[in-house]
């Protein structure tokens, strides 16, 4: 990418932070040109979060090229005593997938946000937009454990906010968010408690300096039923898995989805959840991984959370009315199968867990815009709203229809290949009884996402009467660029099948 300026390239780690970060600063005064920024603040949004991408984009091609992690040291300080970025094979990977995302779902915003937010609101809601993708890149490039948890705090602070911003429309979505707030004040507890006891037993919070000292430890016989590291670990599993919303602690996630508006739907379920992994990614494997514990053995209770979560998440999404609350369930599964393949702490089960972070990501992004532009058209995401609008919004329709093929996983959809590699990394430890699970979390996943396409193709709408027009280009255009890349990679998986398998070999190298 040799037209991208080279005053910029070796800044890159920190300028995908430091844009979305002062343009979410800047937001307000867009009020000053208009009342309530309108249609400037999403043009301002969309600036930056499109300079967003071109740097994610430039990021990972550099690292994949050059085969090294690119160290950006805040200040000139030694990571040792200051705030070190690093970008290798893995974090490259995820911010690649979070700016695409943010980007994709800023333009979907323009038409979801004049519809569900008061105009006076709207350089606010941008505002807390930009910042809450900043916290989410933050928590992705940064290699300083204490850093994370700020940068959690800012993301998960900003998305309560957001979340909460649909109490417009529904009051409902302000329970949803007081809700997520405090279970996610709860796990970010059990974070901080968590890097503290491992500060305390390692004098340091650089996360590579942690695995060193760890390792040291290990060698010399000193972790040998210590208790403090085992309470460490402990406490970041709890709450990272109420990060991640892995059952059963994913109890915030099915109203914050459902209530939330549809722009904020779609940016979270496919991002926040998603840096939650790869959170748990760096706890497990690069601190406590390569040296310091067993992680297959240590693992083993995740993997029981993730079996039951893949079949209880398929049900509860059986039974739901309303089209959201079906996703959102089902995003528990999905985040599920991540879970499952990390815990097996194999090559292939991690390359599944790497690889289904983006699969589920356009998958699950485009079915969420696709429901929201069938709620700016009938009004509502009901089971009742969705019939019959295979014929009115037939773009519309037909998105949402592939990306339930991806669900499912339908061959030649991105979905299929995550469960391919997933089944093959258990089949591999002789684990035929969580192959079993994956493959009834396809059949049940069948069931739910077979009986919304019914409503949509076969039946007739509620209101025959009413005119229906489909949605506009800036709602579709993102949609389907998600949904197509969700063919488009199942189809040709080569390139994401080689970051994830190099990502795997990392972190089961110990992530360094």
């Amino acid at each position: 990418m040799d037209w991208f300026p080279e005053f910029f390239r070796p800044h890159l780690p920190v300028l995908v932070v430091i844009l979305p970060l002062f343009g979410g600063l800047l937001a307000p005064f867009t009020a000053l040109i208009r009342r309530g920024g309108g249609i400037f603040a999403w043009l301002w949004t969309a600036l930056i979060t499109a300079a967003v991408f071109v740097c994610a984009t430039v990021l990972l091609y550099d690292v994949h090229t050059g085969g090294e992690a690119i160290t950006y040291r805040l200040g000139s300080w030694p990571e040792q005593y200051g705030i070190g970025y690093t970008v290798d094979s893995l974090n490259a990977y995820v911010i690649f997938v979070v700016a695409l995302i943010a980007f994709l779902a800023t333009i979907y915003a323009k038409d979801s946000v004049i519809d569900e937010i008061v105009i006076d609101r709207h350089h606010l809601f941008y505002t807390v937009w930009m910042l809450a993708i900043a916290g989410l890149l933050g928590i992705t490039v940064t290699g300083d454990t204490f850093n994370i948890y700020v940068l959690l705090e800012i993301s998960s602070l900003t998305v309560y906010t957001l979340i909460a911003m649909g109490g417009e429309r529904d009051r409902r979505a302000l329970v949803a968010s007081l809700k997520y707030l405090v279970l996610g004040s709860i796990g970010a507890t059990f974070i901080l408690l968590g890097i503290g006891y491992l500060l305390m037993l390692t004098g340091t919070l650089n996360m590579a300096d942690m695995h060193a000292k760890l390792v040291e430890m290990h060698q010399a016989g000193e972790l040998a039923g210590n208790k403090t590291v085992m309470v460490s670990f402990a406490f970041l599993m709890v709450g990272l898995s109420l990060k991640m919303a892995l059952f059963p602690l994913h109890l915030w996630l099915p109203n914050a989805y459902t209530y939330a508006p549809s722009s904020v739907s779609a940016l979270v379920a496919s991002t926040a959840t998603k840096v939650g992994v790869y959170m748990t990614f760096r706890f497990v494997f690069t601190i406590y991984g390569g040296g310091v514990f067993d992680s297959g053995e240590d693992l083993h209770f995740l993997a029981l959370c993730a079996s039951a979560g893949i079949v209880v998440s398929s049900f509860s999404a059986i039974r739901q009315v309303n089209v959201k609350r079906v996703l959102a369930y089902s995003s528990v599964g999905q985040i599920a199968y991540i879970v499952l393949g990390f815990s097996l702490a194999n090559q292939d089960g991690v390359t599944a867990s790497v690889i289904h972070i983006f699969n589920h990501a356009v998958i699950k992004g485009g079915m969420f815009m696709a429901i929201g532009a069938v709620a700016l058209r009938m009004g509502g995401t009901s089971v009742d709203d969705i019939k019959g609008i295979g014929k009115r919004m037939p773009l519309t329709a037909a998105a949402f229809t592939v990306g339930g093929c991806g669900l499912i996983g339908v061959p030649l959809t991105a979905g299929f290949v995550s469960k391919w590699y997933l089944v093959v990394g258990t089949m591999q430890e002789g684990y035929w009884y969580l192959a079993f699970v994956v493959l009834l979390g396809g059949v049940l996943a069948l069931i739910y996402v077979w009986r919304l396409i019914e409503m949509i193709w076969f039946h007739e709408p509620v209101d025959p009467d009413k005119e229906v027009e489909e949605a506009p280009l800036s709602m579709l255009i993102p949609m389907w660029i998600l949904i197509g890349a969700s063919v488009f990679f199942g189809v040709n998986a080569s390139w994401t099948a080689d970051s994830a398998a190099a990502a795997a070999r990392l972190l089961l190298a110990g992530g360094m």
